[in-house]
């Protein structure tokens, strides 16, 4: 969820840069603006996968995405939808 003025592509260059070396893929699959999300809102849904030389757990995959989140929270005032 971020601002309705930060474009998905900044967005998208802060996740790639947050969820480093295993993050494989990044897609932009969803853009929501209305009144679930609030005014002057909008909500960007990304695909993210991540691969490594050896399966992940849940919790791995989990921080990596957090940390991706986090990168684009600092740098564009993102927050996961719903957290």
């Amino acid at each position: 969820l971020v601002d309705s003025g930060v474009t998905a592509a900044v967005v998208e260059d802060a996740l790639h840069r947050g969820g480093g070396e295993n993050l494989e893929s990044l897609a932009l699959f969803d853009i929501y603006e209305g009144e679930q999300v609030g005014e002057g809102k909008k909500s960007l849904a990304f695909r993210m996968t991540f691969r490594a030389d050896r399966t992940l757990k849940t919790e791995e995959v989990n921080a990596l995405r957090d940390a991706a989140v986090a990168a684009a929270g600092r740098e564009h005032a993102a927050v996961l939808r719903g957290a």
